[in-house]
């Protein structure tokens, strides 16, 4: 006969109610380029900057930054939740320019990242209007819409491109905006779309514009790419004129690519209230969140961009070097564009993503028989390219792409 020992504590088992989740894709690329040991084996997967020798390097202001960082820095003490207030006031001006930087309606903090800066501004939207609806337009970065449903808002998708043409799809995205209730969120990339590579006209961001100042809906704008498309002021251009228009905006910024900071997670989040009150209020608001979601954001990364952008001479090798970045990434968009007619879009893109009009069987088949390795849904990172290897991947690509 079994004796049970009332005093026992009873087994629990405390996370049995979690549900298995899928492993992420790009990562688990990451791994089988890696084993593959085919010498012309190419990725185009990871969104990551490389150079003509296919390496992502530390950009010399960044190394010069850093020099001088560990000769001046006397503390690694707290900075507090705000993090570097000061990067975060000079990267403003990059952004915002020096009026509207310089407004009493505009606060922003430091973030872990660009990721940070959205769930951020996701747990803050979530506070003020737990109802909103954020609209993130289809296809996206993968990690919008999991960022903003972990925080407990809801998500719905309007269209936004024709992987077909290769184009925007303007009329239906405003079609399916119609449903978009006063104080829902609209999400938006500022430049450089990522995956697709397509951008709004400047006609098409007054329609929004426009529409955002009608119904009343909240731009929370996704700036991860600035002076990697047409230039360092023209990417902030659209983003400068939501906020010049508008009540109210959200903007979440990354330093990983123009910077090159990707592991050191430097970003920021900027809000713009409709009165120097409301404004104050945010701030305060997203000092509590950031003090719970992470408490202290790393310092040495945004060390590096203030002291960049305090240094004239280092600021301007950044901007020089940006520049080399940014004409690569185009070069190879004209390179592209011109060696198959189905790919002639891509000239006209921005940034280093485009979106290939071709099933996932041959995305497996470019994988299997050429080397050639990319997202499951024919995402590529053009800078994972040469122009010495465009030929090869073309010739393993005609294959699968449609008649034009």
């Amino acid at each position: 006969m079994l004796i049970m020992d009332r005093d026992a504590p009873a087994t629990i088992s405390l996370f049995a109610g979690l549900e298995p989740q899928a492993s992420d894709a790009l990562l688990g690329l990451i791994g089988l380029f890696r084993a593959d040991t085919r010498s012309g084996k190419i990725d185009l997967g990871v969104g990551i900057y490389r150079d003509r020798a296919g390496a992502t390097p530390v950009m010399r202001a960044v190394k010069e930054a850093e020099v001088k960082l560990l000769a001046e820095q006397t503390s690694k003490a707290y900075l507090g939740p705000e993090g570097d207030a000061l990067s975060t006031d000079l990267l403003a001006r990059i952004v915002f320019g020096e009026n509207l930087a310089a407004s009493d309606r505009l606060t922003g903090i430091q973030t872990p990242g660009g990721t940070g800066a959205l769930r951020l501004g996701a747990e803050l939207v979530r506070r003020a209007r737990p109802d909103a609806t954020v609209w993130i337009g289809h296809p996206t970065w993968p990690n919008h819409a999991p960022i903003f449903r972990e925080a407990g808002l809801a998500v719905l998708t309007h269209r936004f491109f024709e992987s077909q043409t290769g184009s925007l799809d303007f009329d239906g995205m405003m079609a399916d905006l119609a449903a978009a209730r006063a104080g829902d969120v609209l999400l938006l990339h500022g430049c450089c779309h990522n995956p697709t590579g397509a951008s709004f006209t400047a006609a098409q961001w007054d329609e929004i514009a426009a529409l955002c100042a009608t119904r009343g809906l909240l731009p929370f704008i996704d700036l991860a790419y600035q002076g990697l498309g047409d230039g360092l002021e023209q990417d902030a251009d659209a983003t400068r004129l939501l906020l010049e228009r508008l009540p109210n905006a959200l903007v979440a910024y990354s330093c990983d690519k123009n910077f090159g900071l990707y592991r050191d997670r430097v970003g920021a989040l900027w809000g713009l209230g409709e009165s120097a009150a409301i404004t104050t209020l945010m701030h305060g608001n997203m000092l509590s969140l950031a003090r719970s979601l992470w408490s202290m954001p790393p310092d040495h990364g945004a060390a590096i961009v203030r002291i960049i952008l305090q240094s004239p001479d280092l600021r301007t090798d950044w901007r020089a070097e940006l520049e080399q970045m940014r004409t690569r990434i185009n070069a190879l968009r004209g390179a592209l564009a011109a060696a198959h007619p189905a790919l002639a879009p891509i000239a006209h893109q921005r940034g280093m993503f485009a979106m290939l009009s071709i099933t996932r069987a041959a995305v497996i088949a470019l994988r299997e028989t050429h080397g050639i390795y990319m997202a499951g849904n024919g995402r590529i990172n053009i800078a994972g390219l040469r122009l010495d290897t465009i030929p090869t991947f073309i010739a393993g690509l005609t294959p699968h792409l449609p008649i034009v």
